[in-house]
């Protein structure tokens, strides 16, 4: 009995989580505006969405910032998360408790922090770089994601086999080689899982980007966020289904790939 109204239990979980989604998408397709009418089967919408210019320029502008945001903070990070490991005891702990507290801050804080911030450099000390647009609007994506990256890399740099390091420097190997073949294939998998953290967050974020961002860098969701002030154009319905089918198709072909390499290194454990 505690079985059956286990599985019920996740079921109604997963109903209430998805259900909103399934009825975005199943919108997406309706050949009239309403929201609680069925007009019929269309795909008016997707038309439209491809045809929509300001929609397009801040799905452009969301991609080249969640990507370059990404990259750059995965370097960062990792190479943060190296010189915090080689740290001492407690001063690790401190500067890891500093790291910490971007994450832990509300996005209304660092939004309007860096706001401040950029404002400050750009009117009192004439810096036209951080006149609100796209180069702050990255620098505050930045800001956000290196944390996630380093507290992603920081595992697998405990993990790691120091024997194999050191081994690797008394046969002659210099710092560089020893980093590219010993400790970067060690920790790969950390520094991917960071950028794919550091990739989501970017495309995710509308508290930070709604401070940051200038008339000609909205992103996809402050956008989005304007919307709200007005009528919802189901543009917007046909927009997020594509992006849902494009995150779950990701997702199917990461997990068949992990499956794939656990089954293949079982094999060679076998052998």
């Amino acid at each position: 009995m505690k079985k059956y109204v286990g599985r019920i239990y996740m079921v109604l979980i997963f109903l209430f989580m998805y259900a909103p989604i399934f009825l975005l998408m199943v919108f997406s397709f309706n050949s009239t505006k309403s929201r609680s009418v069925w007009g019929g089967f269309s795909l008016r919408w997707y038309k439209e969405l491809f045809q929509d210019s300001e929609i397009l320029h801040s799905i452009q502008v969301t991609l080249l910032v969640a990507v370059c945001a990404a990259v750059i903070s995965t370097i960062l990070g990792t190479a943060a998360a190296l010189g915090i490991f080689s740290m001492k005891k407690q001063p690790r702990r401190l500067v890891l408790a500093v790291n910490n507290i971007p994450s832990m801050n509300p996005d209304i804080i660092m939004g309007v922090s860096l706001m401040l911030l950029f404002i400050f450099f750009a009117q009192t000390l004439h810096m036209n770089f951080f006149r609100l647009g796209f180069g702050t609007l990255l620098i505050a994506h930045i800001t956000f994601d290196t944390p996630y990256v380093l507290l992603s890399v920081m595992p697998k740099l405990r993990q790691m086999d120091k024997r194999q390091y050191e081994a690797a420097l008394d046969l002659g190997a210099n710092t560089m080689q020893t980093f590219f073949r010993i400790i970067l294939p060690q920790i790969s998998t950390g520094i991917v899982t960071g950028m794919i953290i550091a990739f989501t967050l970017s495309i995710d974020d509308v508290v930070v980007s709604y401070f940051t961002s200038g008339p000609t860098s909205e992103t996809l969701g402050v956008l989005i966020f304007g919307m709200t002030k007005r009528r919802i154009s189901p543009e917007i319905n046909a927009l997020c289904t594509l992006m849902f089918v494009f995150v779950l198709l990701l997702l199917i072909i990461i997990n068949l790939r992990e499956l794939r390499a656990e089954r293949e290194r079982e094999r060679s454990e076998a052998r």
